[in-house]
């Protein structure tokens, strides 16, 4: 036992030295702040909005960089609490419709919709919440609320301009999904104030089948309770959609969507 105690006190006694010394205090310190960016940095890079982007084709770099600005994903944007909040409020509605399968402008398929005004405090706090991040000014007063069905999906199209402004945030609830975006030339979606096509809310290119064989493009994932905001040239150059199931993949691998609610907050024009 005697042994022992005195083992304890050298081995108390060198621990004692070895901080008193400023050097080795400093190796000390300097390890454990190593350990401790190497670890911010694998948590930096695991969270980054590039990890949710996939560029497809003969991206030019500028235009690239141009797209990284315009194109920004919150991950985890609400708490699984919030996301039920927000749908207590919006599911009671929404059960009396029924699901639509030909949409006036033919951009969607298996949906309903709603707009609504006015908030519950607590759901409000999270619409406040993504105006903040979002837009400098303040946002349209009706939020669009948009229910896909499980098959239901958006064909790819261009909002006009007529009816939002350059800035559009939706959060994406109950599911995860795959938005796709496909560099078009702006006069092909009729973006001015001359074409009569622009008194549309939604203008779908002509072909628009040819265009992914012929324009590099982007693949989103959009995580369940990710918020995205798409604003100028993601607006504008490039039509969107959100892919069925069939062929709804993200780096190789499927991502399945199930109904899914989006919470879509504009600009005004």
């Amino acid at each position: 036992m005697n042994n022992f105690l005195k083992l304890r006190t050298a081995f108390t006694k060198s621990i004692y030295l070895i901080q008193e010394q400023p050097s080795l205090k400093r190796i000390i310190q300097f390890i454990a702040n190593e350990r401790k960016c190497r670890t911010l940095a694998t948590k930096v890079q695991h969270t980054s909005e590039d990890s949710y982007l996939e560029f497809k084709g003969n991206w030019p770099n500028e235009e690239k960089q141009c797209f990284l600005q315009d194109m920004r994903i919150f991950i985890n944007f609400v708490d699984e609490d919030e996301e039920q909040q927000l749908l207590s409020e919006v599911e009671p509605y929404m059960k009396r419709l029924r699901y639509e399968y030909d949409h006036w402008d033919n951009a969607i398929h298996g949906f309903r919709e709603t707009e609504r005004k006015h908030w519950y405090p607590e759901n409000r706090k999270i619409i406040d919440k993504i105006r903040n991040t979002g837009f400098a000014d303040e946002i349209m007063p009706f939020v669009h609320v948009l229910d896909l069905s499980s098959e239901g999906v958006i064909k790819p199209h261009v909002d006009s301009t007529r009816y939002c402004g350059n800035i559009i945030a939706g959060l994406s609830l109950l599911t995860d999904s795959v938005m796709r975006l496909v560099r078009i030339d702006e006069e092909k979606c009729q973006q001015n104030d001359e074409s009569n096509v622009q008194q549309n809310y939604r203008t779908q290119p002509e072909q628009s089948h040819t265009l992914l064989a012929s324009s590099f493009h982007a693949n989103v994932l959009l995580p369940r309770r990710s918020l995205y905001i798409m604003s100028n040239t993601a607006r504008y150059h490039f039509t969107h959609e959100i892919l069925p199931n069939a062929v709804s993949t993200f780096r190789g691998q499927p991502v399945r969507k199930d109904r899914r609610i989006s919470i879509i907050c504009r600009n005004e024009p």
